[in-house]
C-alpha cells in the first residue's frame, strides 16, 4: 500500500532552492522566516531555504511544548546554523500569551470543541508571530505542509500554519520530504520520530488523529487521483480510502480558494 519516493533529490533540491531565490529576488524581500517544530517538514523545508544564501531566522514558538519536540527543533538549528552562516534563530515562548488568551475568551461545557479550538489557536498565535518577525526584518514566511497534508486530507490549521507566503514543500509527498530530508542529512532523531502536529500539549501522533499512516493516506491520494472508487477495495484498504475521502471531503474549505458572493450587474 506505501507509496515509496522515487524523486531525484538532488535535482529536487537544486529546483526548489533556485525556485526560493527567484521568488525572493522577484518580492525584493531579505530571505526567509521559518517557524521550527521539531519535526522532518520544517527541518527540510528550513534547510531549502537556507540553501539560497539569503537570510533564515529559524524560530521556535513553544506553547507548553513536550520536551522531545523542543529538544530537535533546537538540534536541527545548531546543526543547520554550523552549515549555513546566513542561518539566524529567535525563541518566542507563547505560552503567556496562550493562557492570557485563554483567560479572555468564553468558556463553554463542550471539552471537544474547545479542545480543538484552542489546538488551532496555537497555530493562529504561531502564525501572527511569525508574520511579526518578518515584518521587521524584511522576510517571507515559508510554509511547511507537504501535499498530502495540504491538497490531500487538509491536516492544518486554516490561518494558522496554512498562512503563509509560499510552500516550497507543497508537491511532494510525505515520502518524498524524508527521502528529502535523508539527502540534506537532516537530524537522525527527526527522521526516525513519529509525525505530530504537537497542537494538544500530550503525545498524541498525526496517525492517531488521521485514522491512517502518511503512507497509508499518499497510496489513497494516488488511487483517488486516477479515478479508484471505494468500491474497488476490501479490507483495510478500503478502510484507509473511506477515512482519506472523508478528511478530503470534510476540509475542502481549507484547500479551495474563499468563496466569493458575486453580485449580479443587475443589482449594481
Amino acid at each position: 500500500m506505501a507509496k515509496k519516493s522515487t524523486i531525484q533529490t538532488e535535482k529536487v533540491n537544486t529546483h526548489i532552492v533556485e525556485w526560493l531565490k527567484n521568488y525572493a529576488d522577484n518580492a525584493k524581500v531579505n530571505g526567509f522566516v521559518i517557524g521550527i517544530s521539531g519535526g522532518v517538514d520544517s527541518a527540510v523545508t528550513s534547510t531549502l531555504c537556507a540553501q539560497t544564501g539569503l537570510k533564515v531566522l529559524c524560530v521556535e514558538m513553544p506553547i507548553h511544548q513536550a520536551a522531545s519536540q523542543v529538544s530537535r527543533g533546537r538540534e536541527h538549528i545548531d546543526q543547520l546554523q554550523k552549515r549555513f552562516p546566513n542561518v539566524s534563530s529567535v525563541e518566542t515562548d507563547l505560552t503567556a500569551v496562550f493562557e492570557a488568551f485563554k483567560s479572555s475568551v468564553p468558556k463553554t461545557d463542550d471539552e471537544a470543541k474547545v479542545s480543538l479550538s484552542l489546538a488551532n489557536t496555537r497555530a493562529r498565535i504561531r502564525m501572527t508571530s511569525l508574520y511579526y518577525l518578518a515584518g521587521i526584518h524584511g522576510l517571507l514566511v515559508a510554509g511547511t505542509g507537504n501535499k498530502v497534508e495540504d491538497f490531500g486530507v487538509g491536516f492544518y490549521t486554516k490561518y494558522g500554519d496554512g498562512g503563509v507566503d509560499l510552500s516550497p514543500i507543497a508537491d511532494l509527498m510525505k515520502s518524498d520530504v524524508y527521502a528529502l530530508g535523508e539527502f540534506l542529512t537532516i537530524p537522525l532523531s527527526i527522521l526516525t520520530a513519529a509525525p505530530t502536529d504537537g497542537l494538544f500539549g500530550d503525545n498524541r501522533t498525526d496517525e492517531d488523529q488521521l485514522g491512517a499512516s502518511y503512507d497509508e493516506l499518499e497510496w489513497a491520494m494516488t488511487v483517488a487521483e486516477s479515478g479508484n472508487t471505494v468500491d474497488e477495495f476490501t479490507g483495510r484498504e478500503k478502510s484507509v480510502f473511506e477515512i482519506y475521502k472523508r478528511l478530503n471531503t470534510n476540509n475542502k474549505h481549507k484547500m479551495d480558494p474563499i468563496p466569493v458572493c458575486l453580485i449580479p450587474k443587475t443589482l449594481k
